[in-house]
């Protein structure tokens, strides 16, 4: 088995390689050339961000709030540490995938929304089901050959926490290049270890390479490449709200044409200039001798473990970022030596995500943004760590090995990792715009 892996992880390093040099071809050509947001462009993008939308609203140029929705404002959801951080689990949302069938060969996807302005849009988990059945199974014949099909669910479900927004303008600029030969380098790292026979490192994850080649570093599946369509996406799913690059929700229940957007193009372009501004985290020392000596040992005890493999602290000129901004699985895998596979009648492709695939988050403000993992189940930092599995699973049973007071000093630089602290307070910010 062990030259298996190591065939495939040569296999995988080829793979990087030949994507980066792909990269460096087409770099020259990509460009975000929107021209410089100015700060009465941020303004008036943080008024929009805060501003408490309702049905047909006087500022909106189309229906305003809805038909569906899961809050009404961009504040409600992004506040912890400040305006434009994480969100609380009351502001989680659920998301789903309807896997292609041969009936309908379509991805769809979309989230069971929590708000509808009327009654006749509401959703919920049931018309999800009666829109997208499960699939009985039985004998087919594929290939030439009968394979048997268990009944299938084509909807997986998931409950997501609300990403912080701090420094997303960085990493929005940050060069595809630089992200790339970091994972280059990383594939390159662990297949030497594993050359060496050392088989106790993390996984080096992969990158989310979207349908038009770009490369995915926005949200919890890495599932937007830039700032402006993670935006888009957030206004038209979680408020309801129209805009330049993609249309409102439409409920599950029912029909509903709006035929003209919410946010105007210059709108939409103050929003996204205001995100893109929201300023970085910071790492902040404690003023006591000793809980500084204790969080100092803890950084080099993160790196020593293994956690800066995958919560890389600086990629290309982005200093303190603490991610690699690839996907990663953090479910161990069943260990009774055998490959456990659902057989579907339509293959997703190999660059879809799958169910345990996340991406790694940034850890820059992770001090503030509790709760913590994608459905923010978790409440606290040392918990956290104890949760990753699969990729991740060695750096935990290292951490485990550790001394008590070792742990703890890891947890205490993390507590340095704190938000922004000239991030506007949300709370008076939503107050003054009601």
């Amino acid at each position: 088995m062990r030259t298996v892996s190591i065939f495939w992880r040569k296999a995988a390093l080829v793979s990087v390689g030949a994507g980066v040099a792909a990269w460096l071809v087409l770099a020259s050509a990509a460009g975000r050339m929107d021209g410089p947001a100015t700060a009465q462009m941020q303004q008036a993008g943080e008024e929009l961000f805060v501003h408490q939308w309702v049905a047909n609203d006087s500022k909106a140029h189309g229906d305003g709030l809805g038909p569906v929705f899961n809050a009404n404002s961009c504040a409600a959801c992004h506040f912890q540490g400040g305006l434009g951080g994480g969100g609380d689990v009351a502001h989680n949302v659920v998301a789903y995938e309807v896997h292609p069938t041969i009936r309908d060969k379509k991805m769809h996807k979309g989230l069971v929304h929590a708000f509808a302005v009327n009654k006749e849009y509401a959703e919920s988990h049931d018309l999800l089901s009666k829109a997208f059945p499960i699939i009985p199974g039985g004998d087919r014949v594929v290939g030439g050959c009968t394979v048997r099909f268990d009944d299938f669910n084509p909807v997986q479900l998931e409950t997501t926490n609300s990403i912080a927004l701090f420094g997303d303008g960085l990493i929005d600029r940050l060069s595809e290049t630089a992200i790339r030969l970091n994972h280059a380098r990383r594939v390159a790292k662990q297949l030497g270890r594993e050359i060496g026979g050392d088989f106790e490192a993390a996984g080096a994850g992969r990158a989310r390479t979207l349908p038009d080649g770009r490369l995915g570093r926005f949200g919890w599946k890495a599932q937007f490449a830039t700032v402006k369509e993670f935006v888009a996406a957030a206004c038209a799913n979680e408020l309801g709200l129209g805009n330049p690059l993609m249309e409102q929700a439409k409920p599950l229940s029912k029909d509903c044409e709006c035929n003209e957007a919410d946010l105007t193009k210059q709108e939409f372009r103050q929003l996204v200039a205001f995100v893109e501004a929201i300023p970085r985290p910071i790492e902040e020392l404690p003023t006591n001798p000793t809980e500084r000596a204790a969080a100092k040992h803890g950084k080099k005890l993160f790196t020593s473990v293994g956690c800066a493999d995958c919560h890389t602290p600086d990629i290309g000129d982005v200093a303190g970022l603490y991610s690699d901004l690839m996907l990663h699985s953090l479910t161990s895998k069943l260990g009774d030596g055998y490959t456990h596979e659902i057989i579907v009648e339509v293959p997703l492709p190999g660059s879809h995500p799958k169910p345990d695939e996340w991406r790694t988050p940034p850890l820059w403000g992770v001090a503030d943004s509790a709760p913590y993992f994608h459905d923010g189940s978790i409440g606290s930092l040392y918990d956290a760590i104890l949760r990753h599995e699969g990729d991740a699973l060695p750096v935990t049973k290292a951490f485990k090995s550790l001394p008590p007071t070792d742990q703890q000093a890891v947890v205490a630089f993390l507590r340095t990792l704190k938000a922004p602290p000239v991030a506007k307070n949300s709370a008076d910010l939503i107050a003054a715009n009601r």
